[in-house]
């Protein structure tokens, strides 16, 4: 059943203001609090710029890093800022999303797990370590054993969504997806939360690369970025496919 509450993309507030109706985590037990289970090696760790690089407030984290599995799914989002920013700005435009979603939405830290500029920068959003799976707040009734990327700009009808922005979304999804899932695939997930697109307690079938229009009722991540997803399947399958143990033929294969 499809949740009535309808949350439309505000794209001309401030980035601080924006709310893309993304919801708190459900925490994973406390067990997992210290540590959390890390990929394992063979696809490079693509280049991630620090919380501590990009100057995070983290006076303002309210709670610490809580970790679920690894991710068999991935959830593509944008920021909602404008597209012409100078990259050299990105650092201040991610402490505004950080700020936005503690003290207007009341989470304990930023919700994404990683931001992408237009530039092809990655940069480390959630805190707890970017080789492990921390859990994050970026997709109501799915954000366990899944990953929110967001990329920083407004991709909406006939925005252009920049190269190196593509290429680094393909190398951190490549990386950080678990080993064997499919990302030309689809995956079952169990939603958490009435406010999504399905009832808690509902499977949904998801695409193992997916927007987060797909679960739930958003723009979010606009109709360019959105277009460009099965070409971020395509590519991502195809560097996957080079490293042995991370294709589609290893998607069953046990996983601990």
């Amino acid at each position: 059943m499809w949740s009535r509450r309808l949350v439309l993309g505000v794209l001309v507030l401030p980035l601080a203001l924006l709310v893309f109706g993304d919801g708190p985590a459900v925490h994973a037990p406390r067990a997992e609090l210290a540590t959390g289970p890390r990929p394992p090696r063979g696809l490079p760790q693509p280049a991630v710029v620090s919380r501590r690089e990009w100057h995070a407030d983290e006076e303002l984290v309210k709670e610490g890093p809580h970790y679920t599995g690894a991710a068999k799914a991935l959830f593509v989002h944008h920021t909602g800022n404008p597209n012409h920013y100078d990259c050299a700005d990105a650092p201040e435009l991610i402490r505004a999303v950080q700020s936005g979603h503690i003290e207007q939405d009341g989470w304990d830290d930023i919700g994404y797990n990683f931001l992408v500029d237009r530039c092809g920068t990655i940069y480390e959003g959630r805190g707890g370590g970017v080789a492990r799976a921390v859990l994050g707040a970026h997709t109501k009734g799915f954000n366990t054993d899944t990953v929110g990327v967001a990329a920083i700009g407004n991709f909406g009808e006939g925005a252009e969504v920049p190269k190196p922005m593509m290429d680094a979304l393909v190398r951190l999804a490549a990386w950080k997806l678990r080993p064997g899932a499919d990302p030309l695939g689809t995956v079952e997930l169990v939603s958490t939360n009435d406010e999504s697109r399905f009832d808690e307690g509902q499977v949904a079938r998801l695409h193992v690369i997916s927007g987060h229009r797909d679960s739930y009722e958003t723009r979010c991540p606009g109709e360019a970025l959105y277009g460009l997803l099965p070409q971020l399947r395509e590519r991502t399958a195809k560097l996957r496919a080079s490293v042995p143990g991370h294709s589609e033929a290893a998607r069953l294969r046990p996983y601990f």
